[in-house]
């Protein structure tokens, strides 16, 4: 994603991250308890992965989440006056690209004065399934968080 954000930045497109709340927590990374705990876990993630875009914390209570769909890794896309024009259940780059390179091309074509009607459009995109890199993640935040995700998802 921090490529994809650097590549539309030129396009006046800006990404940020919503730091919500620990989806598996466990011995390093526990429940969030505290706005200073959080912004220490959202200052490590950062570093940890490389985050380069800036990085909002939700509200302790998780506000903001709650009111875009509380799903653990959700990407949502706004035109400037607003209005939600892409809305993903998962974040996946391609996906995300594909639709801000649409959405972009849309504006081309009103500047090119082409008379466009909005509709809406439901598909299934696919995303890469590594299973390694997820456990890898699951262990950063500790052998509970592991346990109790197989618990809940056996293979």
């Amino acid at each position: 994603m921090n490529q994809l954000a650097e590549r539309v930045a030129a396009r006046d497109v800006a990404s940020v991250f919503v730091y919500t709340y620990e989806a598996h927590p466990g011995e390093q990374y526990p429940h969030l308890t505290s706005m200073d705990q959080k912004y220490r876990h959202a200052a490590d993630l950062r570093d940890r992965l490389g985050v380069t875009r800036p990085i909002l914390l939700d509200a302790l209570d998780g506000a903001c989440h709650r009111a875009y769909g509380s799903m653990p890794n959700m990407t949502w896309i706004f035109a400037r006056s607003g209005i939600p024009i892409y809305k993903s259940d998962w974040t996946d780059a391609h996906s995300v690209a594909n639709a801000i390179d649409y959405f972009l091309d849309v504006s081309e074509r009103r500047r090119n004065r082409e008379r466009l009607a909005p509709f809406r459009v439901e598909r299934l995109d696919y995303r890469n399934q590594d299973r390694v890199a997820f456990y890898e993640g699951l262990a950063r935040s500790g052998p509970k968080a592991v346990d109790e995700f197989r618990a809940e998802f056996p293979e």
